[in-house]
């Protein structure tokens, strides 16, 4: 399990602004979003797709991992700069908030 805390100081160079100290971030879990129909691949696969022949691509159906990286999106105070940070991979995660000892956000 990892606990973090939703507002912590990082050391961030941000290119969008002249802020180059450590500064305080906001900190959310980083969601993947809605897959976009246009995109170029898609509409690639969905043309190859159409009419007779079935599955014309290969379907993955050997998936060995059972938890995925957590991704923080860190968002500055100072400029609004938004950056994202890795972390090893956990099956709990929580932004925990030191000063108050709650739950602020458990995905």
């Amino acid at each position: 399990m990892i606990r973090r805390p939703p507002r912590s100081t990082l050391s961030s160079s941000s290119a969008a602004s002249d802020v180059y100290k450590r500064q305080v971030h906001k900190v959310t879990q980083y969601k993947t979003g809605k897959a976009s129909l246009y995109a170029q691949g898609k509409r690639r696969y969905d043309r190859k797709q159409q009419g007779y022949g079935g599955q014309t691509k290969p379907v993955f159906h050997k998936k060995a991992k059972t938890t995925k990286k957590i991704v923080l999106r860190l968002e500055c105070a100072e400029c609004k700069y938004k950056s994202h940070q890795a972390l090893k991979r956990a099956k709990h995660f929580e932004l925990v908030d030191a000063k108050k000892g709650g739950k602020a956000n458990k995905p």
